[in-house]
């Protein structure tokens, strides 16, 4: 028996446009329901459903939920990489969004400690496992819808619109939190937090509007065939990259959850005592500008290359991190503000490129499944893992220094693997 190659796949900038505005409306609303539920982990739940621990034990117990999400990315990247790499793009998006939006709106229905008891958190934990098996299968296959219909010297433009989703998500968490916590505490403590996560609901019915209009991606129409069960092909042949792709994310995710979610709590802890809008104002204005930068960013990548941006991203974070610390603990609200924003900005360099750079490290036989078990592995360790080994880092040491010895760590986990990470064109599709 003998096969034809496949015909060459059609990108074009129009394709390309259509499908990174569906994925950068997907992921935004994806990451605005993580963000949510991270905002609220740092602030609102260890009052709302740890309320008898000890405060540092409530923060804990708090990012304890916050992490369970992330152990379970994997597996949403095995599901749903199953069903991007056999069936398609298209489909696996489109249930990750929905999954996302029910747990989400669901956390914003569920009763407090106060109410129900332990079953509140234990709850709470069951609707993020469902979170992070939506956002397990989700970032992957945005990357894929966005890089994959790209022309071949634009992809990492076009994988920017997969990246934008994070500010923007981020933007409308830490936007709404902060409103709401300018109303005051009895406020945002009794019913407010609730407003961000019942609000989803609206947003989920313009994501699935978006995202039923698209096409699929033209590597998977082209590609003829794919591995008949993706996870074997998977860890048989793409090992060694996923391996790299997990340590590729050390710094775009461990590294962005120590900016944000450890740094709210860190500031509005009773050691320091900054009040939650001044972080929560900084945080937003923040996300704001990151939003603004992406994209450049991004179309810096194709000319730069990917990885440069990668290794200017991961350098200027970890050097803006050390200033931050000490304006937290000096009070000084406007170097917070500016150093919040520089450290977030400079992340975008880790951050922009990550769709380009990961989707071209596998062949597309079982990418979905590569990219996104890469990913959610990463995520898992790096970024569950780093608010709580953080928070215990500094309780254990007595300084937040140790803090930013874990920000260099993974600084340079981040650089090696993005040093040695492979890279093919689309055009190989075989």
């Amino acid at each position: 028996m003998t096969s034809s190659a496949p015909a060459a796949p059609e990108r074009s900038h129009r394709r390309a446009v259509k499908a990174g505005f569906a994925a950068s409306v997907g992921t935004t609303i994806e990451w605005y329901d993580f963000y949510v539920y991270a905002t609220a982990a740092a602030i609102v739940f260890p009052r709302v459903f740890f309320p008898d621990a000890e405060p540092t034990l409530a923060t804990l117990a708090s990012f304890g939920t916050y992490a369970v999400a992330f152990f379970v990315r994997p597996l949403g990247g095995i599901i749903f990489g199953h069903v991007g790499d056999r069936l398609g793009r298209k489909p696996a998006l489109t249930i990750t969004l929905l999954l996302m939006g029910v747990a989400t709106v669901l956390v914003g229905c569920l009763p407090g400690y106060a109410t129900i008891g332990a079953a509140a958190p234990i709850l709470l934990i069951v609707l993020r496992i469902a979170q992070g098996l939506a956002v397990g299968g989700e970032w992957g296959g945005a990357s894929l819808m966005a890089v994959e219909s790209a022309p071949e010297n634009y992809k990492t433009f076009y994988g920017g619109f997969t990246q934008l989703g994070n500010p923007l998500g981020a933007l409308l968490s830490s936007g709404a939190f902060w409103i709401l916590s300018l109303m005051g505490d009895d406020v945002l403590f009794s019913w407010g937090w609730r407003v961000p996560f019942l609000a989803s609901i609206i947003l989920i019915g313009v994501g699935i509007w978006v995202r039923l209009r698209i096409e699929e991606t033209p590597v998977f129409e082209h590609l003829g065939e794919s591995a008949t069960t993706p996870i074997l092909h998977a860890l048989r042949f793409n090992w060694y990259p996923i391996l790299l792709g997990f340590g590729m994310v050390a710094i775009a995710s461990g590294g962005y959850y120590l900016a944000t979610a450890y740094v709210q709590s860190y500031a509005t802890s009773e050691e320091i005592g900054l009040a939650a809008s001044v972080i929560l104002g900084a945080m937003t204005i923040a996300s704001f500008l990151e939003a603004l930068v992406t994209l450049p960013l991004a179309w810096l990548g194709d000319r730069w290359g990917g990885k440069m941006m990668m290794y200017l991203g991961v350098g200027l974070s970890f050097l803006c991190s050390i200033p931050l610390v000490l304006s937290i603990e000096a009070h000084s609200v406007a170097l917070i503000y500016i150093l919040v924003c520089a450290i977030r900005v400079t992340m975008s360099a880790t951050w922009a490129p990550l769709s380009a750079l990961m989707s071209q490290m596998y062949r597309p036989q079982a990418r979905y499944t590569s990219m996104s078990l890469a990913y959610g592995v990463g995520a898992a360790v790096w970024g569950g893992l780093s608010p709580i080994a953080a928070t215990s880092l500094q309780a254990g040491t007595g300084t937040v220094w140790s803090v930013i010895g874990l920000f260099a760590f993974l600084s340079v986990v981040a650089w090696v693997s993005t040093a040695l990470a492979p890279q093919h064109r689309d055009d190989d599709i075989r």
